[in-house]
């Protein structure tokens, strides 16, 4: 991302020219230079692609016992956890419903570890006392009032769904068992929600019976809830990733073959799709409050998660339509610049077209990030329910408390979520700058062959220790902004105003620092693919590069990582959009808000894969530009790599900007105004 810094090289051209004819005649007096071995000097001054090592050791192996880490905390999860729990509940001898639950008995509890296969719904007992009633696994809701122990026993032969405690036959029904809090004295009709069996009146008559379901609903923890639609909507949040999929491969195409004209056109489609995804979220919003108010007018009492939905939807579209304000006006500031990208994707384009292959890059990086995505968000529901199972003195049932381990195992599992999508992406933008930097220091490209490969090998036997150490960095930063949010928002209710102040000044800058390192990361990475130096390094030469032309680089580059970015919206909001009617058509999602978000990321994770192959192809063909006129001087002996094009490119880019930047309407140069 060094547009421009190659200018100063090119002043600097003559002075270097000068230099190594001076060098030449001096060895060729002493003599130490021979024919036998000048091709292969020659060779190995210029190339920078050879002769390396492996580099940062130490933070590979760190990373390794870190997933190391992460196995045992699956391997804990899944033997003391049911993730099934979230979806179908639990009775009360702790058996998990519509699952076989042999050689998961609770110990001392008669009723537990039984086959619950079929059984998919929590019937309560007593509905005057959820909390403290039975609750028993059914495999249907009655769906009419039973009113008698003889209804009650006809309904479980009919239906065969059973009522009453699992020892009790339909034949020994009756009023005594209801004085033990064995079987219920009276059924209301009853519906599935959560999967739960709740009476029919309670939708449309308010009662203290049903605002003591509600309260017992409602009491029950909103993450939990959360888990539940993500189990539940796990396969429509697959479906709209590779809905990001297409979005992200039609808009690199489109790139491709159409550069003069896509830049106005991906501006377009961001400005369509983030106007578009607004409209929606305030319609979804305006949708849910109608539905609040409407049983609000009835005196229907509501659930805590309808109202969230709310609130949640309401937060998402004044977010959304402060963002769409602010690209709209950043659009109007830049669209003088924006012609310049144009030709900046032309030049990259010449490098996908000898190296097609990187179009699929992102799509190996995409697969690998859905199942780890995927692994991750099975674990977490598998850690949610690693619970004891403990025995109520009072009543006798199971209930489930947190196990005395599983919060320290929820930070570490949060740090291996960081840790392993940025050394997924960073390993990405490794292969494709190794891949761009193998390409660039190649003289005849025709004779290029499986240069991803090539680049992937380097990637593998030499630098992993190095996106490990690059990944690493983001996840120090990371860690602790989201430890400060947390405290924040726990500390939000307090007096000590200043406190508050502190807590979001270091916030902010966190995520200052933090969108800088990944900035720079990058562009270490380019520079360990060219030059094979370790990252520490790497950042170095590419932080002073970078530095030394920090107005230029602000000036120019921006242009072309904003139109990326424009693009990367566009995807996150259409997949948004279509998230979004296709999740509220879902009636057993109570909180579908969050699928929603998640979906959001995921799609610009997606996004992001796919358009940065653009935006890493340009900023290492810059930066192999750079390291090309810092070891060559043009001469025949020390040709440049780059091409005459590309060289002009930056010269007239330059002075461009700065005609722009001057305020002037006409270009600096003629050749400029081409651009």
């Amino acid at each position: 991302m060094i547009f421009t810094t190659t200018v100063n090289y090119l002043k600097e051209r003559k002075q270097r020219k000068q230099s190594y004819y001076q060098w030449k005649k001096t060895t060729e007096m002493c003599g130490c230079c021979s024919g036998k071995d000048s091709a292969e000097d020659k060779a190995d001054l210029t190339n920078p692609i050879k002769n390396r090592g492996c580099t940062d050791i130490i933070i590979l192996i760190l990373f390794v016992l870190f997933w190391a880490g992460m196995i045992f905390i699956a391997a804990f999860s899944i033997t003391h956890g049911d993730a099934w729990r979230l979806v179908y509940g639990y009775d009360s001898f702790g058996n998990t419903c519509d699952e076989d639950n042999t050689g998961k008995a609770v110990e001392n509890v008669s009723f537990s570890g039984m086959n619950m296969e079929g059984k998919g719904f929590v019937f309560i007992l007593d509905i005057l006392d959820p909390v403290n009633s039975m609750k028993l696994c059914v495999n249907k809701c009655p769906g009419q009032d039973l009113n008698t122990t003889v209804d009650i026993a006809r309904f479980a032969v009919t239906e065969g769904s059973y009522l009453c405690r699992y020892d009790i036959k339909d034949t020994d029904y009756s009023d005594d068992l209801v004085k033990k809090g064995i079987c219920p004295g009276r059924v209301f009709a009853s519906e599935p929600l959560l999967n739960r069996c709740v009476p029919k009146q309670i939708f449309s008559t308010a009662g203290d019976i049903f605002a003591k379901f509600f309260d017992f609903v409602n009491s029950s923890d909103l993450f939990q809830k959360v888990l539940h639609d993500l189990m539940t909507g796990w396969r429509e949040m697959l479906i709209l990733c590779f809905v990001a999929l297409g979005f992200g491969a039609l808009m690199v195409l489109l790139i491709r073959f159409l550069a003069s004209v896509i830049v106005w056109f991906i501006i377009t489609i961001a400005i369509i799709g983030s106007i578009a995804g607004t409209a929606g979220l305030w319609w979804t919003y305006m949708d849910k409050k109608r539905f609040i108010d409407d049983k609000e007018d009835d005196n229907i009492p509501l659930l805590n998660v309808d109202i969230d939905s709310e609130q949640a939807f309401m937060i998402y579209s004044i977010i959304a339509t402060v963002l769409t304000v602010i690209l709209l006006l950043v659009i109007l500031v830049m669209r003088k610049r924006i012609g310049l990208t144009v030709t900046l994707f032309h030049e990259a384009g010449k490098c996908l077209a000898d190296v097609p292959i990187l179009l699929l890059q992102p799509l190996w990086t995409f697969i690998i990030l859905v199942f780890f995505f995927v692994y991750w968000i099975i674990i977490l529901a598998f850690l949610a329910t690693a619970e004891k199972a403990t025995v109520d003195k009072t009543t006798g049932f199971v209930r489930y408390t947190e196990h005395e381990n599983v919060s320290y195992l929820w930070w570490y599992h949060l740090i291996g979520l960081i840790w392993t999508s940025e050394f997924i992406i960073a390993c990405q933008q490794l292969v494709v700058s190794g891949a761009v930097a193998t390409w660039y220091f190649t003289r005849d490209k025709k004779n290029l062959s499986c240069t991803i490969c090539k680049s992937t090998k380097l990637l593998i036997f030499h630098h992993l220790g190095s996106v490990a150490f690059g990944a690493f960095i983001i996840t120090l930063v990371k860690l602790p902004r989201w430890i400060l949010m947390y405290m924040q928002k726990k500390t939000k209710g307090s007096q000590n105003t200043c406190v508050q102040y502190a807590m979001k000044c270091c916030i902010c800058c966190l995520w200052c620092l933090e969108k800088c390192l990944k900035y720079l990361n990058q562009n270490a990475y380019t520079v360990v693919a060219i030059q094979g130096t370790n990252f520490c390094s790497s950042a170095k030469k590419a932080f002073m590069t970078l530095v030394s032309n920090a107005l230029r680089v602000a000036a120019i580059n921006s242009v072309g990582d904003f139109v990326l970015f424009l693009g990367k919206i566009g995807v996150c909001a259409a997949t948004g959009a279509v998230g979004i009617f296709w999740f509220k058509s879902k009636e057993e999602l109570n909180y579908y808000a969050i699928p929603v978000l998640l979906v959001c990321i995921f799609a610009y994770f997606i996004a992001h894969c796919f358009l940065s192959t653009y935006e890493m192809v340009i900023d290492a063909l810059l930066l192999c530009f750079c390291h090309d006129t810092d070891i060559n001087d043009g001469s025949p002996e020390r040709r440049y790599y780059a091409s005459v094009s590309l060289q002009k490119y930056i010269e007239e880019g330059s002075n461009q900007i700065t005609a722009i930047s001057k305020g002037d309407e006409e270009p600096a140069s003629p050749e400029a105004a081409r651009l």
